[in-house]
């Protein structure tokens, strides 16, 4: 865990999101101690995506990066923030193959990155017929190229580097929704806060979050070197791309593009028996 504040003189929050060179961009303002927290103490948690949609399931955190298919799962307990969205913008989760003949999911067997991403809820939405393993999202490719998997369905960093593994793509499911939906953006993770804090609390830390991804955003340069060593191997020219890929203005605000994104998602999602519950798309103030 990672102070950002050196005194407490205030309430403790402690903001969860995954070890990613684009979340940890987003969260530069208050890692430089660039963002005055105006007493509130706050904890940095890094963890993958998967375990943080699980704890969120606990309300282990006040302020977590979750999976949108997960938060179908969560609205009553958390709010959804009004800023820190990661979208795809005809781009997103890629489905990848070692051998040639692969050039379809149905009845594959998928290496997957967890049930509760919303890459494996957007390839249920593609293709309904398929088998999968869980595998630890890093270890997605090494698990294809071992032979243990028919395709692997690459997030973050993988998606850019799949090609220099000797990997090719079946489908960028980025691509397919943006088709399917007439140019949304795809959804994929957001910040969400726990509901218990209260409006005055939830409004303060909510301008804390949207203050920092604004600073980084306007201090570009210092922001990606900072998030440069959470980049799991990619140099500073792909660090910058992949930061750029996945925070933008969509993520500083969802606007009127990005909340129909996410109401297209949870209804598509809904209809097709993969959510359980119609999801209204509220945001937190």
């Amino acid at each position: 865990m990672v102070n950002y504040t050196v005194e407490m003189s205030g309430s403790r929050i402690v903001v969860a999101h995954s070890p990613d060179s684009d979340d940890a961009f987003m969260f530069y303002g208050l890692a430089s101690g660039s963002i005055d927290t105006e007493g509130i103490h706050i904890d940095q948690v890094l963890s993958d995506i998967e375990t943080l949609n699980r704890a969120a399931f606990e309300g282990k955190y006040e302020v977590t990066a979750v999976s949108f298919h997960a938060f179908a799962h969560l609205s009553d307990r958390y709010a959804l923030l009004p800023h820190g969205a990661s979208m795809g913008d005809r781009y997103g989760p890629i489905v990848v193959a070692k051998r040639d003949d692969v050039t379809e999911v149905h009845g594959k067997t998928i290496a997957i990155p967890g049930t509760m991403t919303t890459a494996y809820l957007t390839l249920k939405l593609y293709e309904p017929d398929f088998h999968y393993v869980v595998v630890p999202f890093d270890r997605i490719e090494e698990f294809v190229l071992d032979g243990k998997a028919d395709a692997g369905l690459l997030i973050h960093e993988g998606q850019l580097t799949y090609a220099d593994n000797g990997l090719r793509k079946v489908v960028d499911l980025g691509e397919w929704w943006a088709d399917r939906t007439g140019g949304l953006p795809l959804p994929l993770g957001g910040n969400v806060i726990r509901r218990d804090l209260g409006p005055e609390m939830i409004t303060k830390v909510s301008k804390l979050l949207h203050d920092s991804i604004a600073y980084a955003l306007s201090h570009r340069e210092a922001a990606v070197a900072y998030a440069q060593q959470f980049g799991r191997g990619l140099d500073p020219e792909r660090t910058d791309t992949f930061v750029g890929m996945y925070v933008n203005d969509l993520t500083l605000g969802y606007g009127e593009r990005g909340t129909k994104a996410v109401q297209r998602l949870m209804a598509d999602a809904y209809e097709a028996g993969l959510i359980p519950k119609p999801v209204p798309v509220e945001f937190a103030a």
